[in-house]
């Protein structure tokens, strides 16, 4: 029986390999990518036509951000007043609900003349790099659904769908071998946002944390050189060649051997990628990087720029995640402010540090949440979860910047005009990429799995 491409049944148990392999050779890594040399099927399956964007930054803020009090401004003509919320909430009953002032001042920015929260004073400085899409929505109106729905294109969990970074890494696999190809920088609202699903734990994300130490025991042991290290990875590409062509591996095995070959290469590579030491002080400053509200983000933002510079195809940097996410408002829509000024300034850093260095062009910045929030009062001044209507925006990597695209209703409710389910952003992606989102499938367990069911790329924000 033939194996599957994608839970391959090897001649060799699990335990037998691990016994086997005892002495210590899962303890080092092996001396070369298995897929490179073939030996794991076809990891890079693309691009299927130029790319406008070499790599993403994928900027998640978990918890749902308010569009209405960001990037999307209302008049207060309804504030006080009870609109209908038909089918809102767990039980889809009938109800109405009092829409809540927004206090919020917005300025017009750029040529563009894009309005901008006075949340956002610093973004909206960057307008004219920037297209908002002011109409996107999805199904889920609960944290956890909506993020599986909103990072993996699919609702629920009946089967193990592969997060949307780890698409793009399965698709065009690694520009630089000494690095990961999908990174996530920051505490996720769910494991889900890391996983490799049915493509494999090969292609799941490799996470970074934040701080000063972005991976934990990346030093080598003292008195270990490069040349020494060569020397012993290049014996144990000898030793295992055999092995290899011996015995088909199962698919988590591979992947383990290749994420301790892949440590090994970051030892050489990785500490110079992460280092920001001697990054100078102005650039520093672009982050917020010594001021206590910005500096966590902003080194960040800061690591993932050098991350996406040295190749690394999707950089997914969250944002206050763990539970429900930090940016969810229900209690006080208030909240968000310092939200808001931790990450500020740093994002508008990153886009005026990557146009700086000329690297603005190939690299596909994006900013998004798993919902928006309602427009009517929950706890007096915070805001409910509203999955009908939301706002996202991109820049760089061939988007048309200064775009304002599609529109919610008067009270920011519902997308009305232009409406872009998440797999429109997830096509959009692909697209800068150079991946044809018709191509993007899979045989996995006798059926064809997708990225992107249905969906176009969002065609009016793209240069």
């Amino acid at each position: 029986m033939p194996a599957d491409p994608i839970y391959p049944c090897g001649r060799v148990s699990r335990r037998d390999f691990l016994r086997r392999a005892g002495g210590g050779f899962l303890g080092v890594a092996l001396g070369g990518m298995w897929a490179e040399a073939g030996d794991i099927d076809a990891d890079i399956r693309g691009p299927h036509f130029e790319p406008k964007a070499k790599s993403v930054i994928f900027l998640f803020m978990c918890g749902g951000v308010s569009h209405i009090d960001t990037f999307d401004p209302k008049d207060n003509k309804w504030a006080g007043k009870l609109i209908d919320a038909v089918g809102f909430g767990d039980n889809s009953a009938e109800m109405r609900r009092p829409v809540i002032y927004c206090e919020r001042k917005f300025t017009r920015y750029g040529e563009s003349g894009i309005p901008v929260s006075d949340w956002f004073p610093h973004v909206g400085s960057m307008a004219d790099e920037i297209a908002v899409v002011r109409s996107m929505w999805c199904h889920e109106g609960n944290h956890f659904p909506a993020v599986i729905e909103t990072c993996t294109g699919h609702r629920g969990r009946p089967f193990d769908h592969p997060t949307f970074g780890s698409w793009v890494s399965y698709a065009l696999g690694s520009a630089n071998k000494n690095l990961p190809t999908f990174v996530n920088i920051g505490r996720p609202s769910s494991p889900v946002q890391l996983t490799g699903g049915y493509l494999g734990a090969s292609v799941s994300a490799t996470p970074f944390q934040a701080g000063e130490s972005p991976i934990p025991n990346l030093r080598p042991p003292r008195g270990t050189s490069g040349p020494d290290r060569d020397r012993r990875m290049e014996a144990l590409e000898d030793l295992n060649r055999e092995f290899r062509d011996r015995y088909a591996l199962e698919s988590d095995i591979a992947a383990r051997t290749k994420a301790y070959e892949l440590a090994a290469r970051m030892q050489l590579s990785a500490p110079e990628a992460v280092d920001v030491s001697n990054e100078p002080r102005h650039v520093l400053d672009l982050y917020g990087i010594g001021d206590p509200a910005t500096e966590d983000f902003g080194r960040q933002l800061l690591l993932a720029r050098r991350l996406a510079e040295r190749g690394v195809r999707f950089i997914q940097v969250c944002h206050a995640g763990g539970g429900n996410g930090a940016w969810d408002a229900h209690g006080d829509i208030r909240t968000h402010a310092p939200l808001c000024r931790a990450t500020d300034r740093p994002i508008a850093g990153l886009i005026r540090d990557l146009k700086a260095r000329g690297l603005l062009d190939e690299t596909l910045v994006v900013w998004s949440s798993e919902f928006g929030r309602s427009p009517w009062s929950q706890n007096t001044t915070g805001r409910d979860h509203n999955p009908r209507g939301y706002s996202c925006w991109l820049a760089g990597g061939g988007i048309k910047g200064g775009t304002v695209h599609g529109a919610t209703d008067d009270v920011g409710y519902k997308a009305v005009e232009n409406r872009h389910y998440y797999s429109d952003l997830h096509a959009t992606i692909l697209q800068q990429l150079g991946l044809d989102t018709a191509r993007m499938e899979l045989p996995v367990l006798g059926r064809t799995m997708r990225i992107v069911e249905e969906g176009e790329p969002i065609a009016e924000i793209l240069a």
